[in-house]
């Protein structure tokens, strides 16, 4: 089974978190130039306290518009894509209460205020760092000791493993090429 049938199949139904890292490390690394664009995004179901919470509160994706200008979370509401200020959101919290956090009422509150926290900086930087034993592009965070590490599925998918310090597993999610 090729990985975007693989992947596709993990998204459907869910997996596990080993299942989902035997994919990303089967799989080669992306060079920053690859990372380049923007692109949409979508969790990939594993069991982590962070699952479907990005999508409950209006997470579009991320963008890339050079290797000092990254832009890690992009959401949308009824007016348009804005980009989020990750050192607003606290971090700690959802690792012990994501479950809670993406309740239908909680999550329609904090959509209504994300605006807030939005920002037209760029909040992290594209580098290629080794992650499992393989070079590949990462997005590193500004402000929290945040990485996300690509590999390739196919030219326009990437699937991407959230490192975050203190947090109890790493969250992963996928991305796609938008236009």
């Amino acid at each position: 089974m090729s990985p975007t049938a693989r992947l596709a199949a993990m998204q459907r139904t869910g997996t596990s978190l080993d299942e989902a890292l035997a994919l990303y490390d089967a799989l080669p690394p992306v060079e920053l130039t690859g990372l380049l664009g923007r692109w949409a995004g979508s969790g990939l179901a594993t069991g982590h306290p962070m699952d479907g919470l990005l999508e409950a509160y209006g997470w579009h994706g991320k963008r890339f518009d050079g290797p000092d200008e990254a832009h890690p979370l992009v959401f949308a509401d009824d007016r348009g894509q804005f980009s989020v200020n990750p050192a607003l959101v606290p971090m700690g919290l959802v690792d012990r209460h994501g479950p809670r956090l993406r309740t239908p009422r909680v999550a329609a509150g904090a959509r209504r205020t994300l605006r807030a926290a939005r920002t037209r900086r760029p909040r992290a930087r594209l580098r290629m760092v080794e992650h499992r034993g393989v070079v590949t592009g990462t997005m590193s965070y500004d402000a929290l000791p945040i990485n996300d590490h690509f590999r390739l599925v196919d030219p326009d998918t990437l699937l991407g493993v959230m490192d975050l310090r203190a947090m109890s597993q790493p969250f992963c999610f996928v991305l796609r090429r938008e236009g």
